[in-house]
């Protein structure tokens, strides 16, 4: 009997310089894409992050005023690792936020400010590949972002943006969706592996209260475990998956 030829991802396009990653939660990026990161700003690609909000409601045990301040602290770390200094909060309120015309509009505002080609999201559809159920924060941005690729180019959408001095920019070519049950396309993760790994230890405050495990055991461990597997559809190599939507 024939084994089943299980479809190769395609690499990720290279012909841009700059990207926006628009997530809900500090270390969004980090489970799960922060090796390609990596691998694009060593290359020279900028890359911004924005982040829905400051994880405030994340740890049971501290209180949202101060846990907001330490997670955004532990989020510039992490982007410090993997090359990208420029982060940004909307200040939606975590755990919460609506999906709607608000924060079509705030995401839409980000992307006109910074002129990104190539937009990275985390998935937006109900469940991880149908077994586990994705929280609604991650269903609002990420259905957002990929709406608001398109708002921004479109002037008379949110026509007080211009007035803000926010002229539109249809300039995104693709939008990507880390996370994916339906990728298409990868990046080698081998030169930014490592970095990807201590970039998602300096969350070490909010991992401490997900596992009794040691954090870089379980941080080495989820991440070269999930970067092997998509490697998998990627010519062996250890790899970070994106669906790719054209625009």
């Amino acid at each position: 009997m024939t084994e089943p030829t299980i479809t190769q991802l395609q690499p990720m396009p290279d012909d841009w310089q700059r990207a926006l990653a628009v997530v809900a939660h500090p270390d969004d990026l980090e489970y799960g894409c922060s090796a390609a990161i990596a691998a694009w700003t060593d290359a020279g690609r900028e890359v911004t992050y924005v982040l829905a909000t400051r994880g405030e409601a994340g740890i049971d045990t501290i209180a949202p005023a101060e846990c907001g301040p330490l997670r955004e602290r532990e989020q510039r770390a992490g982007a410090a690792v993997v090359g990208v200094s420029a982060v940004e909060f909307l200040d939606h309120q975590d755990g919460v936020i609506e999906y709607g015309t608000a924060l079509r509009r705030d995401i839409a505002a980000a992307i006109r400010r910074h002129r990104p080609e190539l937009v990275i999201t985390l998935n937006h559809r109900d469940t991880w590949g149908g077994v586990a159920w994705n929280t609604p924060d991650h269903v609002a941005v990420g259905r957002a972002t990929l709406d608001a690729a398109g708002d921004a180019g479109n002037r008379w959408i949110f026509p007080e943006l211009v007035e803000q001095g926010l002229e539109p920019w249809n300039g995104v070519r693709w939008v990507a969706v880390a996370g994916s049950s339906s990728p298409t396309h990868a990046v080698d993760a081998t030169p930014g592996l490592e970095r990807a790994v201590h970039s998602l230890l300096e969350h070490r405050t909010y991992i401490e209260v997900l596992t009794d495990e040691d954090p870089e055991t379980y941080v080495r461990g989820f991440l070269t475990g999930h970067a092997e597997t998509t490697g998998e559809r990627f010519g062996g190599k250890p790899a970070v998956a994106f669906e790719l939507f054209s625009r």
